[in-house]
């Protein structure tokens, strides 16, 4: 089967940040761009972040430190740029664990201001969840730990404090979480990281004549989104990565503060998707065209099996071009694609004590959630919903402005029952955090609550989330 994903979407707007400086041990530094014109040509070599070290000795556990501090980035030669990372200068090293690991993580916020650590994604008890909750004062230390309990997947960590969201991640916040299990150890897919299997965070920003990344929005990047004219992937512009004619599995994260991507190929070839946000897809789909708003990741896989050395393919979006593969050499593998990936319980709509209405406004009317907005002066005061824990609910998000908004719910996974009544695109029919809500849509979820605690539920568009798109449940 072959699907076509692509949408229009109304984009519009710019924006922009600024950062410091500090030492970092693990470094992104982009070389080869010229720091006059911002049109660069892809000569960057595709940096692949880290694996973080697990400092445990316990088979069972897994002791990570993460140090969220200033730094400095040349993505232009002979340019440094005030940037935000995790350990190092700009976004973060990659986490990675087993399911029914327990995850013991020592935050220190060398930052200079509050920040906060959430695990998008993850299932996790409100009080590890690390949204707007869970501050780090400047100098303080955060130890959330957890058990992994759910499938394999790619989630990631970002900073989420409260009114302050989009500037943190814009700046470099942001990094990548695996979960491994016996249903991925067992599959025949690309899982050498970093070799066949390669983590890409999508970003765009907007450099100042200087290089430098002022967050400063307009009037439009408030009402759209920050939206910036320079594509990143994993820190670096206009990135190449050298590939040889086998299979490759890419773990693509849309980190962009509001911009949504279409992905697609330059030589109009199709990929195959083998999961959502956080798993597994039932079975392999092949398509070529990827639509991902913020927030959300889907892993695919490409073969170059049918190019020749020296072909170079673009990995572009509506006309922006992202990235290149350059096929330096013929080679083969074993990898076949499996024609089922893993089984997902689908949850009935009958299974549902209750069905919630989030109406989504904007433009003329106030901005908000079912017109409330998070009141940024009571903080986290006030809880929206009340759920029941255990719980199955079917939420349905509606879209009453102009433009389309990625919904993200906290502590739980669901499921997509329906867009405006029809059945969701087959790649929207496996596991989800995040989903994007278009324009005048209902969207039907349904999930069962069985993380406790307080959680955000809120547009993932981060301009939006910080001017009050954003409500919280408690699951008792």
């Amino acid at each position: 089967m072959t699907l076509k994903l692509s949408r229009r979407h109304f984009i519009k707007g710019l924006g922009v940040t600024v950062a410091s400086i500090a030492l970092s041990r693990f470094v992104f530094l982009p070389a080869g761009c010229s720091s006059g014109s911002k049109k660069t040509a892809f000569s960057n070599r595709l940096p692949i972040p880290p694996l973080l070290k697990n400092t445990s000795t316990d088979p069972n556990k897994v002791a990570f430190e993460l140090a969220v501090q200033k730094g400095s980035s040349q993505f232009f030669e002979g340019k440094f740029t005030e940037t935000y990372g995790y350990s190092g200068n700009f976004l973060g090293p990659v986490l990675r664990v087993k399911r029914g690991q327990e995850v013991n993580i020592k935050v220190k916020n060398l930052l200079g201001e509050v920040t906060t650590v959430h695990w998008h994604g993850a299932l996790v008890p409100g009080e590890m969840d690390g949204g707007p909750h869970q501050t780090i004062a400047t100098g303080g230390e955060w130890n959330p730990h957890f058990v992994i309990d759910q499938p394999s997947a790619t989630i990631w960590y970002h900073a989420h404090p409260l009114g302050k969201t989009g500037e943190q991640v814009y700046k470099g916040l942001v990094g990548v979480f695996i979960i491994d299990d016996e249903v991925s150890q067992k599959l025949n897919i690309p899982k050498d990281y970093g070799i066949n299997d390669i983590p890409l965070v999508v970003q765009d920003r907007r450099f100042a004549e200087d290089s430098s990344l002022p967050y400063q929005l307009s009037a439009d990047d408030l009402l759209h989104g920050l939206m910036g004219n320079t594509i990143l992937v994993n820190g670096a512009i206009s990135p190449v990565l050298d590939v040889k004619t086998v299979k490759m599995r890419f773990r693509l994260l849309n980190g962009s503060n509001a911009r949504i991507y279409n992905f697609t190929l330059s030589d109009k070839s199709k990929f195959t998707q083998i999961a959502s946000d956080t798993g597994f897809l039932e079975k392999p789909l092949e398509m070529d065209t990827l639509e991902l708003s913020p927030g959300e990741r889907a892993e695919v896989i490409v073969d170059f099996s049918s190019h020749a050395a020296g072909d170079v393919i673009t990995l572009e979006s509506e006309g922006l071009k992202i990235m290149e593969f350059v096929v330096k050499e013929k080679a083969s593998d074993t990898i076949a694609i499996p024609g089922e990936l893993t089984t997902i319980s689908k949850i009935a709509a009958t299974a549902a004590a209750k069905t919630r209405v989030f109406r989504l406004t904007a433009g003329s009317e106030r901005a908000g959630i079912n017109g409330l907005q998070m009141n940024m002066a009571k903080g986290m005061d006030t809880v929206h919903e009340n759920v029941k824990l255990g719980d199955t609910e079917i939420w349905e998000v509606i879209d009453n402005t102009g433009m389309p908004h990625p919904f993200h719910i906290h502590g739980v996974h669901f499921q997509v029952l329906d867009r405006n009544g029809e059945a969701p695109p087959a790649n929207e029919l496996g596991w989800k955090d995040t989903v994007l809500v278009h324009t005048q849509e209902k969207v039907r979820l349904i999930a069962t609550f069985k993380q406790k605690g307080i959680f955000m539920f809120h547009c993932h568009n981060l301009e939006h989330e910080d001017a009050g798109m954003m409500l919280q449940y408690e699951a008792k």
